[in-house]
């Protein structure tokens, strides 16, 4: 078992930035990706980062790629996502979730499907 735990949420405005975190704790040794979704209020929830652990290889969705960052410190369990340039239609609930299967072992890492443990997420609010 796996347990996740962000924090880093709160309000900015457009333009700022933030930097979340997520530590997992547990059977620690086995997450090969992790990865970063969000939902907003009456959408689904869509995958913006993943990061497969053993190769710091990193994904992004089309809607962050080139202002949000994923990184991992490996001593710590911990990932990272440092959102830049925040907009207003950043504004969600930010979960992260793990796998023990390297992200995109099966065709790809965005999927809720694609991960079985998650954090309780935390809040960003980014005002314009």
């Amino acid at each position: 078992q796996i347990q996740l735990v962000e924090s880093g949420g709160g309000s900015v405005q457009a333009g700022g930035s933030l930097r979340l975190s997520c530590v997992a704790s547990g059977d620690t040794y086995n997450p090969n990706c992790m990865a970063w979704f969000r939902q907003a209020p009456g959408r689904e929830r869509e995958g913006v980062a993943a990061i497969y652990t053993a190769g710091e290889i990193t994904y992004y969705s089309d809607s962050v790629k080139g202002r949000f960052n994923s990184s991992q410190d490996y001593a710590k369990n911990t990932v990272y996502l440092l959102m830049n340039s925040l907009k207003p239609e950043d504004t969600a609930g930010y979960y992260c979730a793990a796998d023990v299967l390297p992200c995109g072992y099966g065709g790809g890492w965005s999927a809720v499907t694609d991960y079985d443990y998650w954090g309780q997420g935390t809040q960003v609010n980014v005002s314009s």
